[in-house]
């Protein structure tokens, strides 16, 4: 085995091997380290990572595991966390000066659990200022010159670049399906409610979803699992069954999937050749894939969502608007104004469409066992200025859909073009049975 390359392993793989003995977390972490060393200085994905604290967790769970102490399903793998999560040991600095050196009382609850299941917390990646649209200095890992994507960046990044298997990020809007798009990972946002957010920058109450980043699909079901359940400090989420991930997203489907293909309203926003790769993705799929129109009551829910966003993310933010404005963006400084201007009557009517959005989805689930569309217009925008547009995540994010960028294409200029899938709220592990389905029909074509 070539403990050189073990930063490229899989979490599945490396925790396995690790769980036989076959290496440990200390070498697997030193692997990530080596890997950061060469690829940071370029994609500079990290906000905070101090080496030797990774290293002593590394030993830490190897002691552990030699003393016969019990181990979580993520024992000894490093993971990156979203510089908007809160970690007890590291500082979270949101992405904006007016937070410098904020060092947390505790964990959020993803950590938490994280810890609980054995991983090591590598570090905090870089995010936009307060996860919105002013970038920070993370690189594409294809190319230097293009995005990658935001707000997640670094946790996209890292991941993409196999300085960590696995990244938490975060998606009020396009924060996770469309950096994973840009950098060629596999990124899924879950039914809203699913996982906990306490402990995370709050944005809005509404919007607000934990997101995960990972080079597998199989990755992505094994860091899911760990992340789902209830916490009574997030009034979102509900005691619910253990969902089996993993097993569910190995399985075969019991039937061939069928996949709705949906344009939506704003599909003259791709690229061409965003266009002509979908034309040829549908016309290999055949009978599996069938376009169908959105319903007339979802033109609108790009508005619906502006309008929520702007108005919570100005009531979150409401300390930093009093206290330090004219340190902000110029970009978070319009959101914030134009939020305090949002009549009461539009956000509450606006919030009232989400259930019968959801309504209106209903009959389509009950023919199609998910959405297939773009995850972003094209490929990462060449230019550091812009992390591009989430126009074709923002549907379901309102929704509170599950969602998960495929990186199964690239475009002419040789980056990554994303696919995405939605499925039902509540279908989560399904959603990622049918990914692994459509992954592996476009894998034999």
């Amino acid at each position: 085995m070539d403990v050189t390359q073990l930063n490229w392993f899989s979490a599945t793989d490396a925790a396995r091997a690790i769980r036989d003995g076959a290496i440990s977390s200390e070498q697997l972490v030193e692997a990530c380290l080596a890997r950061v060393r060469e690829a940071e200085p370029q994609v500079q994905a990290w906000q905070f990572l101090d080496p030797e604290r990774a290293r002593a967790q590394a030993r830490a769970r190897d002691a552990d595991r030699r003393e016969g102490r019990p181990s979580g399903p993520l024992h000894g793998v490093p993971v990156g966390i979203k510089d908007i999560i809160d970690t007890a040991d590291m500082p979270t600095e949101d992405g904006t000066v007016l937070h410098a050196g904020r060092t947390p009382a505790r964990d959020a609850t993803v950590v938490t659990w994280l810890r609980a299941a054995g991983a090591v917390i590598m570090g905090k990646t870089v995010t936009t200022e307060c996860a919105y649209f002013s970038p920070g200095k993370t690189r594409n890992p294809h190319h230097a010159e293009h995005t990658p994507g935001g707000s997640s960046s670094g946790s996209a990044a890292a991941v993409a670049a196999g300085m960590v298997p696995l990244a938490l990020g975060s998606q009020t809007n396009g924060s996770t399906i469309r950096p994973a798009a840009f950098c060629g990972v596999y990124g899924f946002k879950p039914t809203h409610g699913l996982i906990p957010r306490h402990g995370i920058l709050r944005l809005s109450r509404t919007l607000d979803h934990v997101g995960v980043f990972a080079r597998t699909l199989e990755d992505i079901a094994l860091l899911a699992a760990e992340l789902v359940g209830y916490d009574e400090q997030d009034l979102d989420t509900r005691p619910r069954a253990r969902i089996p991930f993993g097993a569910v997203a190995a399985e075969e489907p019991p039937m061939p999937p069928r996949l709705a293909f949906v344009k939506t309203p704003v599909w003259d926003r791709t690229e061409e050749e965003t266009r002509e790769a979908f034309a040829e993705l549908t016309a290999e799929l055949g009978d599996a894939v069938e376009e169908v129109e959105l319903p007339g009551s979802a033109r609108a829910a790009w508005d619906w969502h502006r309008t929520i966003m702007d108005a919570e993310m100005a009531e979150s933010l409401d300390l930093e608007w009093e206290r330090g404005r004219d340190r902000l963006s110029a970009q978070l400084r319009e959101l914030l104004a134009r939020g305090r201007e949002v009549r009461a009557l539009d956000y509450q009517q606006a919030l009232a469409r989400i259930p019968l959005l959801n309504e209106s989805f209903e009959e389509l689930f009950l023919r199609f066992d998910a959405i297939l569309t773009p995850a972003a217009p094209g490929t990462a925008p060449r230019g550091l200025d812009s992390t591009g547009d989430p126009a074709f995540c923002t549907l379901w994010t309102l929704c509170g859909m599950p969602a998960v960028n495929l990186p199964l294409m690239r475009g002419t200029n040789g980056l990554p073009l994303g696919v995405q899938l939605v499925g039902p709220r509540a279908g989560d592990a399904r959603l990622l049975r049918t990914a692994r389905w459509l992954a592996a029909q476009v894998a034999a074509d």
